[in-house]
C-alpha cells in the first residue's frame, strides 16, 4: 500500500506528458495545420531544387518576390524577374545536387511566416576543366506569405 501514492503520481505524470503539445516529427516545432503547410512548402522547394526543376521552384515564388541578400546595397538584390532569368542557367551548372534540410523554427504571423532551417547541400559544379565537388552548410531563413490559400516564398530562395 505504501507504493500506491508513488504509482498514482507516476501515472499522473505519464498522462500529463501524453497531453503535451504535439511536435512535427524530428523537430521542436508545434504540429499544427499552419506549421505543416509552411513545412510542406519548404519541402516542395527542397525537392524541386534537387530535381533541378527551375519551373517548379518558380511556381513556389510569390509574384512580388524580392530578396535583398541581407545587405543594404541593391546590387545583390534578386527579384522575381531576376530569379526567372537566372535560375535555370544556374541549376544547369550543377550536377548531383543533394540537399538535407532540418527545420529549426517556424514563426507564423497571420499570412506571413519565417522558416529557419539548417541545410547541407552536396553537389558538383560543372566547369570547363570538369566537375568540382562542393559541400555547403549553414542556417538559412525563408520568408513566405500566404497568397490565395497557398504559402509562397517572398524571399530566401
Amino acid at each position: 500500500m505504501r507504493n500506491r501514492p508513488a504509482a498514482l503520481v507516476a501515472l499522473a505524470l505519464a498522462l500529463l506528458a501524453a497531453c503535451g503539445i504535439r511536435r512535427i516529427p524530428g523537430t521542436e516545432i508545434e504540429d499544427n495545420a499552419q506549421n505543416r503547410a509552411v513545412r510542406d512548402a519548404v519541402e516542395a522547394y527542397r525537392a524541386a531544387l534537387e530535381k533541378q526543376d527551375a519551373a517548379a521552384v518558380l511556381a513556389l515564388a510569390a509574384p512580388g518576390y524580392l530578396d535583398d541578400a541581407g545587405t543594404p546595397e541593391p546590387g545583390d538584390d534578386l527579384d522575381r524577374h531576376g530569379l526567372e532569368a537566372h535560375l535555370a542557367k544556374d541549376l544547369a551548372r550543377l550536377d548531383g545536387l543533394k540537399i538535407e534540410l532540418t527545420l529549426r523554427r517556424i514563426d507564423v504571423d497571420g499570412d506571413a511566416a519565417i522558416a529557419e532551417v539548417f541545410f547541407e547541400q552536396f553537389y558538383r559544379v560543372v566547369t570547363p576543366d570538369g566537375p568540382v565537388a562542393r559541400r555547403d552548410s549553414d542556417v538559412h531563413r525563408f520568408r513566405l506569405n500566404r497568397l490565395g490559400g497557398k504559402w509562397l516564398f517572398v524571399a530566401g530562395l
